[in-house]
């Protein structure tokens, strides 16, 4: 047999294989799916405690970004872009005040993110397989990390969206000094805030 009758043999046995693998690869890649943050059942509030006395709560709304997940090979990504405008108390006076440069300063930092690092996952098939969230967390013009833990998560077909839906509810405590937010703390008032995030995106 020439060389080059081998070499056609060797090249026609390959092309079906290559052909293989790349299926395959857009089989297991069909698996991550992308969905896009429903700022209508996403927020993030606070609750901070206000002297010893009481805790103050709030939250932000008007949330976007993007939700990566894939429960198959255990992956998961986040980003949430925050309006700090949308900030509501409850309170108006208490809603300026946090909106001053006192706080938030939201003129020159009006958006606060997060951006997921890490995903993890449990074995547990008793509740939600996913436990805790690594991430970045920017705001008042500083970023440092922090873990969510999550208290639960699922996916759904909607019946009104007519596609797939996820999302949960996770929870954090935070030291506000580490992102230059320190008024009042030397007068006896905490510098550890709560955070509680519910999240909820549509497959695109």
């Amino acid at each position: 047999m020439s060389r080059a009758s081998l070499l056609k043999i060797i090249v026609s046995y390959r092309k079906p294989m290559v052909g293989l693998l790349l299926s395959t690869l857009a089989i297991v890649s069909s698996h991550a799916q992308t969905y896009n943050i429903d700022p209508t059942h996403t927020n993030v509030r606070f609750a901070i405690d206000h002297f010893n006395t009481s805790t103050n709560t709030g939250g932000f709304y008007n949330i976007t970004g993007q939700l990566e997940y894939d429960p198959m090979t255990k992956m998961g990504d986040i980003s949430l872009v925050i309006p700090l405008n949308s900030l509501n108390s409850g309170n108006e006076a208490f809603d300026i005040a946090l909106k001053s440069a006192d706080f938030f300063d939201i003129e020159k930092f009006p958006l606060a993110e997060f951006n997921s690092t890490k995903w993890h996952f449990s074995t547990d098939k008793k509740g939600s397989d996913i436990t805790k969230v690594e991430g970045m967390l920017t705001l008042h013009g500083k970023t440092n990390p922090i873990t969510l833990t999550a208290t639960k998560f699922n996916c759904y077909f909607s019946p009104i969206l007519k596609k797939s839906v996820c999302g949960g509810d996770f929870t954090t405590i935070i030291d506000r000094r580490k992102w230059g937010i320190s008024k009042y703390t030397l007068l006896g008032m905490t510098e550890k805030v709560q955070l509680d995030i519910q999240i909820e995106a549509a497959k695109q």
